[in-house]
């Protein structure tokens, strides 16, 4: 045998060899390389890349050189329009999984298709279709048919349903190897955030503030489908923090408190943290005077007990519906020259905040909207609104906020949707930028007083109040240098952002849009340099993944969520919006 045909035969045995390592990384996604998922830029293994958070993709084929040669590479029809309950339609929020050629993707409906991706096309694997109640849980799904992603564990795709389960599907089958109940329709709990994978557990967050749940995180064991532990985000009154609930009626049973964004995981700390939502009834705070921790916060947890190491509260007592949910991002930087490792959450309220993630310390504030009217600033000291005050029961702030006294609002700056939604931004660690999908609105609110002693009907509204908007809202694109804590860049937008970012490493900044555009920014000077119609709404942030060596951007269509129902008036040029149900791919 000469030197070619030896070469010959060590090429087909190394490609061999790495197939059978792909098909066995494929069936074995351990905690190990989830913890390392860093190590696999080609691959997306987590809701949000990596367990900080970041959304940056470390591919840089697709460069701001060539971006805009960036071309369809394929489609693919996902389904899963049909409404259900109060919702007409059914939204695309999530975020696609790609792991060795093979992605998983799903729909409002918790349905979890597979597809083979290899080759630069799109083919059926399989599909998995939890036969979700669409009547039963749709119309108690406070904010859409919407379901941000499924995870991956070991040979396992999990996946969430909206009317409360955790579905654990076979990778190569797609068959369904268990279920667990999770959340509880009964009382108004739906499940929409995508499980954050934590060692052997799949955590949970639950939706439902609005119908007069106590919101929690729940941990299922991997091994046996079974609950590891569960952590009240509404504390009882002999808890820590039961006492910033000083009513005289139990409030906290119907406290609120979602936790319906997924969390971040610091594998070094062995920390988990994680966005808690609004206190319930969201607009009459005279029901529950306190602070009313941990609402409107966000939390650490142990991952073994789900104890709560420390909190970071914005809003207490908020009476404008602020909802502290949003996506913990965790970097390591530093703040006047000082090494820092930090959580950045961009809140509802309209202020980002950098917070120590090692014990809850603030760092700084900074606003990150055009508009703020509710309180007058963050004090430097402690974190908390200026107009804060410690010894007071009802927080009133800067006096914009409905009251018993004064049952409709001020114009609110942000207004209810905030300054930024559950749309999760992105960090460019090798420039030391944040980038904010942001909602420049303002709005009002009126508020019903709920009656002392009495109590919520389960599976009813338990918002005591309502919202309306007089003023059009629109967006912008908004850029801080994390290491001043600092806004640099502002590029308004029409429409309010409202699908997710995704930074790269050929120095890209990926957005969509709800009218339906995907355009790519160049990052440092935000210069935008390509732009796609893809004709219908986008909800859902965008992704990246490599197969065969070659870059690919992804996101999915579905134009659904709460602005078709309940803000389209305010956003004139999306009411003739279709909704669909694809995926679009893009490469050079």
């Amino acid at each position: 045998m000469d030197l070619k045909d030896w070469t010959l035969v060590l090429c087909v045995c190394t490609a061999l060899s790495g197939n059978t390592l792909a098909a066995e990384r494929t069936g074995n996604t351990t905690s190990e390389r989830l913890v390392s998922a860093t190590d696999e830029p080609h691959n997306w293994l987590h809701h949000h890349n990596t367990y900080d958070a970041q959304r940056y993709s470390r591919l840089d084929e697709i460069n701001r050189g060539n971006v805009a040669d960036l071309k369809v590479a394929w489609t693919y029809a996902l389904g899963g329009t049909e409404g259900g309950g109060i919702w007409p339609i059914a939204g695309l929020e999530g975020t696609p999984l790609v792991e060795d050629g093979f992605m998983y993707a799903i729909d409002g409906w918790g349905v979890v298709t597979k597809i083979d991706v290899h080759g630069g096309r799109a083919k059926f694997v399989w599909r998995m279709d939890p036969a979700t109640d669409k009547d039963w849980a749709g119309e108690i799904a406070c904010c859409g048919i919407d379901n941000k992603g499924p995870a991956l564990w070991g040979g396992l795709v999990l996946s969430h349903t909206l009317d409360g389960r955790l579905i654990a599907t076979d990778k190569a089958s797609g068959d369904i190897k268990w279920e667990a109940e999770v959340a509880s329709p009964e009382i108004g709990e739906t499940i929409t955030a995508a499980p954050l994978i934590v060692k052997d557990m799949a955590i949970t967050g639950v939706s439902g503030a609005e119908f007069g749940i106590r919101g929690w995180l729940e941990a299922t064991d991997l091994n046996t489908g079974k609950r590891r532990w569960r952590r009240y985000t509404i504390p009882a009154p002999d808890e820590p923090g039961g006492d910033t609930w000083v009513d005289t009626h139990e409030a906290y049973k119907t406290g609120g408190g979602s936790t319906w964004v997924t969390g971040s995981y610091d594998a070094e700390l062995d920390l988990i943290y994680w966005g808690v939502g609004n206190p319930g009834p969201d607009w009459d705070r005279e029901y529950r005077p306190g602070d009313n921790l941990y609402s409107n916060s966000a939390i650490a947890l142990d991952p073994a007990s789900g104890e709560i190491k420390f909190h970071f509260q914005y809003t207490p007592n908020d009476p404008f519906d602020y909802d502290g949910v949003n996506e913990l991002v965790l970097i390591d930087s530093e703040v006047d020259n000082v090494p820092r490792k930090m959580i950045l959450h961009a809140d509802r309220n309209g202020f980002l905040y950098a917070i120590d993630r090692t014990n809850g310390a603030f760092v700084y504030a900074t606003p990150f909207v055009k508009r703020l009217n509710w309180t007058a600033g963050i004090d430097a000291q402690t974190g908390k609104p200026v107009d804060y005050d410690p010894e007071a029961k009802i927080q009133h702030y800067a006096g914009v906020a409905p009251s018993r006294a004064k049952p409709q609002s001020e114009l609110m700056c942000p207004g209810a949707m905030g300054g930024k939604n559950w749309i999760p931004m992105a960090y460019h660690p090798g420039l030391g930028r944040l980038y904010i999908p942001v909602i420049e609105s303002c709005g009002k609110i009126s508020t019903s007083p709920v009656e002392e002693g009495g109590t919520n009907i389960p599976r009813e509204w338990f918002t005591a109040g309502g919202i309306t908007n007089p003023e059009v809202i629109t967006g912008s694109l908004t850029v801080v240098d994390v290491k001043q804590g600092k806004v640099v860049h502002k590029l308004e937008t029409r429409y309010p952002l409202l699908g997710g970012l995704l930074a790269t490493a050929g120095n890209l900044v990926f957005s969509a849009m709800p009218d339906g555009d995907v355009i790519a920014y160049d990052a440092q000077t935000l210069q935008e340099l390509w732009r796609f119609p893809t004709g219908s709404g986008i909800i859902a942030p965008v992704m990246s993944y490599a197969v065969d060596g070659k870059q690919f951007i992804t996101v999915a269509v579905g134009f659904g969520g709460t602005m078709p129902k309940w803000w389209i008036d305010a956003v004139p040029g999306l009411e003739n919006t279709n909704p669909s149900a694809m995926i679009f791919t893009f490469a050079l």
